[in-house]
């Protein structure tokens, strides 16, 4: 273009497949008042030297929808636009190499199984005839995905640009952006070597360009560059145009079919970053120096599985550097930090996969404020304060990078990067064996081992019961028998204040929330379609001031979720104070006796009951109690100022003693709440799921007449049969339940776990899932009517199903 225009509702930054995705999306939904500015030329930054395998099956059910949308998209663009894209359903090969891959390949095939993808196991002779170019004297089995395929990187951009021009999207080439205006935490211009242009909404989705397009506006984009290698062989004879793609994760190499010949590449146990000091200005359709030396291991291990790789020419070798992220999951959405800053980067070299799909579903988020269905796995708000720094997400990426093709064990945690952010308790924890996970760069207690007994504080990964097994039992009954002590310093924690706190967190909550100060209410936050953007517990301290308890994990996105919906005009602020408070839960039917050894206050049922919030001293320290409980105990959050919570910690265990104190962490928590039945956000729970489906329709104020969000779509949903209903189940103590695991009535699939683990005091493996029947209904007679079984790792087992807490002892304990 030679003249730009000086304003667009919608200004696209970058144009490789995601960006020309975006735009092909946003035209199909008849919005033309786009512009879409690339630097150089499109593609001409990493999506032309892609690789271009495009598989599906993802642990996300809707991350897995979503790339099943990139196939369906595939079939038919070429027809629409009459653009070739390189696109073929040639299938897709995963292969396992022992026993422990094959039992991870198998759990893969029950939750490919769960989310609707067709997908077949195989014995290494089928997967030969398959891919005959191929030695399997190693293989003990493989996976076949018919629906994976192949296509050719830059013809499919071309395709979905040509789609969003014949849709009145505006696409200009040879444009750099020089900044970005923002005014009053919203965009309002973007500034280019051409001219400024002022706007509604940006969209980032320049590659590896993004962190630093986002730092012009103030918004942190977690990514950085890694070199990633692949090369091409001349022909080969054997290889057919319908030769599947093929993964082979235990020699940490990848292939498929390329003119007769194969690309191989692979993801490296030491990769390199690029661009350490800072990227180039230009990189246009350029490449980095051949490094075989760091790609001769990979080589080697790939020409143990391909003998014709020994005597094949090279045509190629690509050393092209990619955007990946610190969990190895691209990134979607709205940024925090400004309004109408929407990003699409990061893909971890599986952008052509996620192409279609994320296109189509950032187009959504940018047009109608939302996204399509729940994508928190790809969501940048995941993110927090530790992603700040380059250097720490260039470490965690590396080491992300690295395990793209190892083991993906349950439970299994980084190693980079730490400690970071940590407890003023963490010193005394490690020293008393606590084995540390981390969340958000906070260090946290998963399970304490007993050093005197010989125990060491470190995982041992398998599929099977984990070394901590018996040390989280222990934990697990000192909390049900007597009293245990949980760090959970991490803890999100927010202050809303201001003279319209009430009316403003009213409208916000689903639950009543207009109490007098002193009460504690567990509330969700909906969206306009009733689903649950956020579970938490808030607490009022006065007739102007909240304080907001959430999880570790979900502090950017509470944060962002509750600011935003505070009405415009309302005397309200939110500040995040995390920082503030250390938070020891102490909890078991002796918690009580424990703190009446240290406080004057009156601890009793009467003086503090169940729901409440109060403003104590504990063992000298000002402290704010909450009367709550996540594992249906008797129990106290004692949120103490950082400089007293050592001393604090110290008095509870000298005076818990006589009581059978015990340390407990993470996972004994977990294995609480299974047998409780309370829900976790990101599991259970989530945007998709409404109050009502999951079982909490006693958290939402509907019998009262005040107006909350999300109030009408609940009041539409309580008239009609619910399309699903939270159920839980459970199994003989010997089967491993992880989540995913299919659900099976009277034979039929009716859905998957959204967890699993296993309950110490019900001595059985315990799951919950969503029991679906989204044409008939779903209804509590129901869901308890049937015969149930549970797929594990490709075996059905026989399961019984329950809609009542499997442990509560009529609640006496927790509001006595």
């Amino acid at each position: 273009m030679s003249d730009l225009p000086s304003s667009a509702k919608i200004v696209i930054v970058g144009g490789g497949i995601v960006g020309c995705s975006v735009a092909y999306h946003l035209g199909k939904m008849g919005l033309t008042d786009v512009l879409l500015l690339e630097c150089g030329k499109l593609t001409c930054g990493s999506t032309w030297h892609a690789a271009g395998l495009v598989g599906q099956l993802r642990t996300s059910a809707n991350i897995t929808q979503l790339l099943g949308y990139s196939v369906a998209l595939y079939d038919r663009l070429e027809s629409e636009t009459g653009l070739a894209t390189g696109w073929k359903r040639n299938g897709g090969l995963r292969l396992a190499c022992n026993p422990e891959r094959w039992i991870e390949v198998k759990r893969q095939a029950t939750t490919a199984t769960s989310f609707g993808l067709e997908m077949h196991l195989l014995t290494a002779k089928e997967a030969q005839e398959l891919w005959p170019l191929m030695q399997v004297d190693d293989v003990v089995g493989a996976a076949f995905l018919p629906t994976d395929g192949q296509v050719s990187p830059s013809d499919i951009t071309m395709s979905l640009a040509k789609g969003a021009r014949q849709n009145g999207v505006t696409i200009a080439e040879g444009v750099t952006v020089t900044d970005i205006e923002v005014e009053a935490g919203r965009v309002r211009a973007v500034v280019t070597d051409k001219g400024r242009m002022t706007c509604e909404k940006v969209v980032i989705c320049a590659g590896q360009w993004s962190r630093e397009i986002g730092r012009m506006a103030g918004v942190n984009i977690p990514l950085v560059s890694v070199q990633h290698q692949y090369l091409i062989t001349d022909r080969i004879d054997g290889v057919t145009p319908g030769l599947p793609t093929l993964r082979d994760p235990d020699r940490l190499t990848y292939w498929k079919e390329e003119v007769g010949g194969l690309v191989m590449g692979g993801y490296e146990p030491n990769p390199k970053p690029w661009a350490v000091d800072g990227l180039p200005g230009r990189f246009e359709f350029q490449l980095l120096d051949d490094d075989l030396e760091h790609f001769e291991p990979l080589l080697e291990l790939a020409a143990g599985r391909v003998p014709a790789m020994q005597l094949a020419g090279i045509k190629q070798f690509i050393n092209g550097p990619e955007s990946f992220t610190p969990d190895g999951n691209f990134i979607l959405g709205e940024a925090p930090e400004v309004r109408g800053i929407f990003v699409g980067a990061g893909f971890n070299a599986f952008g052509i996969s996620s192409g279609g799909g994320a296109g189509m579903a950032l187009a959504e988020w940018v047009a109608k404020g939302e996204p399509p269905f729940d994508l928190w796995p790809v969501d940048i708000r995941r993110f927090g304060k530790n992603h700040l720094d380059t250097s720490w997400v260039r470490t965690r990426t590396l080491e992300a990078y690295a395990k793209h093709y190892t083991m993906a064990w349950p439970f299994e945690e980084h190693h980079s990067g730490r400690p970071l952010r940590r407890s003023p308790l963490y010193d005394r924890l490690n020293a008393l064996g606590a084995c540390f996970g981390e969340k958000l760069g906070w260090e946290r207690p998963n399970w304490f081992a007993d050093l005197a007994g010989g125990e060491k504080a470190e995982d041992h990964y398998s599929y099977e019961r984990q070394n901590w097994f018996d040390a989280v039992g222990r934990e697990h009954k000192a909390c049900r028998e007597r009293v245990a002590v949980f760090d959970q310093t991490s803890f999100a924690k927010f202050l809303l204040i201001g003279h319209d706190a009430e009316k403003a967190l009213s409208w916000i909550a689903a639950n009543d929330v207009a109490k007098p100060p002193g009460h504690l209410v567990y509330t969700q936050m909906l969206n306009d379609r009733g689903g649950i953007e956020c579970d938490l517990t808030v607490a009022r301290l006065s007739p102007t001031e909240y304080y907001i308890v959430t999880g570790t994990g979900f502090a950017t996105h509470d944060f962002d979720w509750i600011s935003r919906s505070i009405p415009d005009g309302f005397d309200a602020r939110l500040i995040d104070v995390t920082s503030s408070h250390a938070v020891l839960s102490v909890m078991g039917p002796r918690s009580r006796d424990v703190l009446e050894h240290l406080t004057d206050h009156d601890m009793s049922n009467a003086g503090f009951p169940f729901g409440r919030v109060k403003r104590i001293t504990v063992a000298g320290a000002p402290v704010l109690a909450l009367r709550v409980t996540y594992v249906g105990e008797l129990g106290f959050e004692l949120h103490i100022p950082g400089e007293f919570a050592l001393s604090v910690y110290d008095a509870l265990m000298a005076a818990g003693q006589p009581h059978g104190i015990a340390n407990a962490g993470y996972r004994a928590i977990e294995s609480l709440r299974l047998e409780k039945g309370y829900r976790a956000w990101g599991a259970e729970i989530g945007p998709d799921h409404s109050p009502l489906v999951a079982g909490l329709g006693w958290a939402v104020k509907l019998k009262s007449d005040t107006p909350f969000q999300g109030r009408a779509a609940l009041e539409v949903q309580a008239t009609r049969k619910l399309p699903r209903l939270l159920a839980g189940f459970t199994t003989d103590p010997s089967i491993v339940l992880l989540g995913r695991e299919t659900i099976y009535r009277d034979g039929k699939r009716v859905g998957w776990l959204t967890s699993g683990g296993y309950g110490y005091t019900v001595g059985r493996s315990i799951g919950y899932g969503y029991v679906r029947d989204p044409e008939s209904g779903v209804d509590r007679d129901k869901v308890l009517s049937g015969h149930y079984e549970l797929d594990v790792a490709t075996t059905r087992v026989p399961t019984e199903v329950f809609l009542d807490p499997l442990y509560d002892p009529t609640m006496s304990r927790i509001k006595s």
